[in-house]
């Protein structure tokens, strides 16, 4: 050890696996540093951003090499002692660098060294002169119109959609509304989204929804995971609902997650009608400046409800009251590149510290979460009936093995959506795959448009006259004539998005098409606009992918149609089977919501498949049962521990050498973990690099962990390991 002295623990966001120590500048009173606050430090010849993680007597480095702090950036910690806690944790278990960790909790604005304070915050209302506009002289504005009928009853905040911030800068210059700062002590009432004026009224609660909140309400005082297993409809958002608003009555916050930032509008939409208080959005479609006014609204406790997607877990909240994870099952938790955590698991563990409860509510329920239900650890509640009148969809199959298909669409469900459109009703298609066609093909030689630097084709993106690499995002011109050649018959094979959109047009011409993918919603507020349409309309055809099958409530829906569905049966990924039953489930939910009755058709060369069998002749629980059974068979999660190691170098050679080399290191670590591998992954290379997988899997947690932890210092003082990228995930929901 060193001379005694005041050190200071810093995390700085590098790839290394320590913290590093300075002492406090000659201006500073050690006495009054926090762990949590922001620093500004010299970093080699470099200045970086650092976060104090405590302050020692000690320090393993002379105390003569140790360089002072340049400056504190914060009074009061921007993280809390708990957070920190979490994220010390999190760092342990995920077996990543902490300063990466705590930087990833951060906004982005933070990370950079702006203050962490709010900026004044803004709301819209309406003039004197705009209280008096007759709204029939805007029948040309529509936009207009629909703003100024909004503000009669409520003011507008400054942060919203692109629409509505151009209808607002129009009726400002004609002098019909202003933009009013609000005073500090408002700014609570102005975050992202001001609750409604004049609350709805709650729904009635059917005996399931009514036992699911009262076994829930009576824990709200200490930790425990409540799976909320809930058929699609059966009303799990009204169970929500009701827990949250008891938690509000107790002064504390309730945060919500939610997968995707496609789901937010409705879900926050039915919470403005429900709750007066103000709500925080946090997602990435938010401007980073947003984005930090909302977090530090939450961490201020002025704000009760916080919805929010992946990286919202680590918002601080002052007066913490329960923990939602909607849609628990679905991968987007999962963390996929850096720092890769799931953040329904980190959710647990944090409900677990804070010792409040959590609710994981799902359709179709991940198995490790079933599993986790049948060994006593969740609280299993289960709604079995859809809420109100509607009853379950009708699920029929399509046998289309010797089928002539009509752009990927057989006779039967042509003939079944023009019987649903002839009665006003709408009709959904799923089709997972974006752009016009998958492969572009030269019917003469063979040559097939393939992406130079992955190993995958590229994706005919008609309408933008482009082909395009769904991995790397690489894009060319379409070719005129193949280039191998010089053919002019090139042909699009399969089907995408956009070509069975066009072909539904053909067939329907005076039915409208609304599609909703990647493509259709890149710009802002464009699936607001969708979903707006959608929920407005009648003889619509709606064709999407998954981000039309995830959670939207559309009451006008009664005919689901799912073009694919077999390449779950035969997937490489042991999790494919899982995740074909829960897009089956999911989409079929969307139809017969309402008070009419709903139709799925599946469309499949397998329809004798025991898993496609019984997920239609029963139900999803039965489906998971026999994938259980599967999997205790196969000692696949949830009954083992799997961590994968990745590596990648633009050197085919160079990850399977480092791998192999791993794997000598690992062999002598722990005798209770398998090795599995190396092997190339299933598509070798992305983005011009080549990757390579080493599986490791264990009976035993804790086996996994120690083997992690003793070979990670091995790894990083391989002469190999500068010749690669390589990272470790613990429970992988991607083994390809």
């Amino acid at each position: 050890m060193s001379d005694r002295g005041v050190t200071l623990q810093v995390a700085v966001p590098s790839p290394l696996y320590q913290t590093f120590d300075y002492i406090p500048p000659l201006d500073c009173d050690p006495g009054a540093l926090q762990a949590g606050v922001r620093v500004r430090i010299p970093f080699g010849r470099t200045t970086r951003i650092g976060l104090l993680l405590a302050v020692h007597d000690r320090s393993r480095v002379p105390r003569a090499r140790l360089r002072p702090i340049s400056d504190v950036l914060d009074r009061s910690p921007v993280l809390p002692t708990e957070l920190l806690e979490l994220l010390e944790w999190a760092s342990r278990y995920y077996h990543h660098p902490l300063g990466e960790v705590i930087f990833n909790a951060l906004p982005a604005l933070l990370r950079r060294g702006t203050a962490a304070v709010r900026m004044p915050h803004y709301q819209w209302s309406l003039t004197p002169q705009g209280r008096d506009i007759d709204l029939r002289s805007l029948d040309r504005a529509p936009r207009q119109r629909q703003v100024l009928e909004r503000m009669q009853r409520d003011v507008i905040p400054e942060a919203t959609d692109r629409h509505t911030r151009s209808a607002l800068a129009n009726l400002q210059r004609k002098g019909w509304v202003e933009r009013i700062a609000l005073a500090e002590e408002h700014r609570g009432q102005a975050d992202v989204l001001r609750g409604a004026r004049h609350r709805a009224e709650n729904l009635p609660l059917n005996p399931a929804q009514l036992a699911a909140t009262t076994s829930i309400a009576q824990s709200l005082d200490e930790f425990h995971v409540h799976l909320l297993d809930g058929v699609t409809g059966s009303g799990k958002t009204e169970v929500y609902i009701h827990v949250i608003e008891k938690i509000i009555s107790l002064g504390r916050q309730a945060l919500l997650l939610v997968p995707e930032i496609a789901l937010t509008p409705q879900l926050v939409e039915r919470f403005r009608e429900r709750f007066r208080e103000p709500i925080s959005v946090l997602h990435s479609g938010l401007s980073e400046r947003a984005r930090l006014d909302a977090w530090l609204e939450t961490a201020s406790g002025n704000v009760s409800i916080t919805i929010g997607t992946r990286s919202a877990i680590f918002t601080p909240m002052r007066q913490p009251g329960i923990i939602v994870i909607d849609e628990e099952h679905d991968p987007s938790f999962k963390q996929q590149d850096g720092f890769r955590y799931h953040a329904r698991d980190v959710a647990v563990m944090r409900a677990r510290r804070l010792r409040i409860p959590i609710i994981l509510g799902s359709a179709t329920p991940s198995l490790e979460s079933l599993h986790n239900a049948e060994d006593g650890r969740y609280r299993h509640l289960v709604l079995p009936k859809r809420a109100g009148d509607a009853a379950p969809p009708r699920i029929r199959l399509i046998d289309i093995s010797d089928q002539r298909l009509d752009h990927g669409m057989a006779p039967a469900l042509l003939e079944a959506m023009a019987g649903h459109l002839s009665k006003g009703n709408q009709v959904l298609l799923f089709l997972n795959r974006r752009g016009y066609a998958p492969t572009l093909l030269c019917h003469h030689c063979g040559w097939i448009a393939v992406c130079g630097r992955c190993d995958a084709h590229m994706v005919l993106h008609q309408s933008r006259g482009e082909l395009r690499c769904h991995h790397c995002d690489t894009r060319r011109p379409i070719d005129a004539q193949c280039p191998k050649c010089a053919s002019i018959d090139l042909r699009a094979l399969g089907q995408g998005t956009e070509r069975v959109g066009e072909a539904l047009r053909s067939h329907f011409p005076d039915v409208e098409v609304i599609r909703i993918d990647r493509d259709s919603t890149r710009q802002r507020g464009a699936m607001q606009d969708l979903l707006r349409r959608v929920s407005g309309g009648s003889r619509q055809i709606l064709l999407g992918t998954q981000m039309l099958a995830k959670g939207h409530h559309l009451p006008n829906v009664t005919l689901a149609g799912i073009l694919e569905t077999d390449q779950g049966l035969f997937g490489c990924d042991f999790r494919a089977g899982e995740r074909m039953g829960q897009l089956i489930v999911q989409v079929a939910g969307r139809s017969g919501r309402a008070d009419k009755p709903g139709e799925v058709l599946i469309q499949t060369r397998c329809p004798d498949h025991p898993l496609i069998r019984t997920l239609v002749s029963h139900d999803y629980g039965a489906f998971a049962a026999s994938l259980m059974a599967e999997r205790h068979a196969a000692h696949l999660p949830p009954y083992s521990s799997l961590a994968l190691l990745r590596a990648e170098a633009t050197d085919q050679l160079q990850p399977m050498k480092f791998l192999q080399a791993v794997r000598v290191e690992a062999g002598t670590t722990e005798a209770a973990v398998r090795l599995l591998g190396p092997a190339p992954a299933f598509m070798e290379r992305r983005a011009g690099r080549y990757r390579a997988h080493l599986m490791l899997e264990a009976s035993r947690r804790d086996a996994l962990h120690r083997m992690v932890d003793r070979l990670i210092p091995k790894i990083t003082a391989l002469p190999a390991v500068r010749r690669v990228r390589w990272s470790i995930d613990i429970d992988p929901v991607d083994v390809l």
